[in-house]
């Protein structure tokens, strides 16, 4: 009889997320200064911070200064801060948290009633000749040995991804994303779907292999030169609280690497809103 292989790694020729032993780099230890830098909004009841792209959200085994959550009740002298809704570790980009119980259920349900409203900036590979609805279903991709993959499939939830592109160029797309449905990923496996994934994404872009390259072996000459940025090219630029009777509206300037990498490639755009298109199905096939 074979040995069975290490419980938790890999599971069926999946890598699992659990136990979390695989390697990302040292874990950043934040300060409260800089901490503080990232705060876009502040009140009794709300805290509003700009995430940077290389940090967690949930609380570490590597203590409060490790973790986004982890540092706000530090700086904020709270017991509990309440994560109204995360990032994931490579997106930048705003987050919100309540301070109190009572305020936290109010902006989750919000949430639910999709009153409280984000918009995204991602550079994607490919050009986008116009905007594009992505009304596709998602669930767990069984298919690929990352567990934590999502995938379009017929019998999967409903997710809804609008597609805006603000500068085209050089291959590649500055795109206004913006989400009525809020699945694990969706922003990432809907722009993979469309064959233009995420610039950087070691889980949704073109190299099937690198989140478990990078996993083994950290980042590499070899991953930089097929991924281009170090991390995910994808920050939430904007929250509107105003559907959710609470008047905020706010905004999360560009990112330093996602900036450098527009101007690299010539990817040049005005500021602006605009209203998602009537949603359609779209995409390749």
């Amino acid at each position: 009889m074979s040995a069975d292989p290490e419980p938790g790694i890999f599971s069926h020729g999946r890598a699992c997320a659990w136990p979390r032993r695989f390697w990302q780099g040292p874990v950043r230890m934040l300060t409260p200064e800089e901490v503080r830098t990232w705060i876009l909004y502040e009140d009794e009841r709300l805290l509003v911070i700009n995430k940077p792209g290389d940090v967690v959200c949930h609380p570490s085994k590597s203590g409060p200064w490790s973790s986004l959550v982890g540092a706000a009740r530090e700086v904020t002298g709270l017991p509990t801060v309440h994560l109204v809704f995360r990032l994931d570790r490579e997106t930048s980009g705003i987050v919100l948290m309540a301070k109190d119980p009572r305020m936290a259920s109010r902006l989750q349900r919000a949430a639910e009633r999709h009153a409280v409203s984000k918009s995204y900036l991602a550079v994607l590979s490919g050009e986008l000749e116009g905007p594009i609805s992505v009304d596709q279903p998602l669930g767990d991709d069984t298919a690929s040995p990352v567990f934590v993959k999502s995938a379009v499939r017929p019998d999967g939830k409903r997710s809804l991804t609008h597609f805006m592109p603000l500068a085209t160029a050089g291959g590649f797309t500055l795109a206004r994303v913006k989400t009525e449905t809020g699945r694990k990923h969706q922003i990432r496996a809907h722009a993979q779907w469309m064959g233009k994934s995420i610039v950087g994404d070691k889980i949704y872009g073109p190299y099937p292999m690198a989140y478990l390259e990078f996993i083994d072996g950290g980042w590499t000459e070899s991953l930089a030169s097929r991924l281009l940025m170090r991390r995910q090219a994808l920050h939430c630029a904007e929250l509107d609280l105003r559907v959710a009777e609470l008047p905020l509206f706010l905004k999360a300037p560009l990112p330093e690497d996602m900036r450098q990498f527009c101007e690299a490639h010539g990817l040049r755009w005005e500021n602006r809103t605009e209203d998602p298109p009537a949603p359609l199905s779209a995409g390749p096939g």
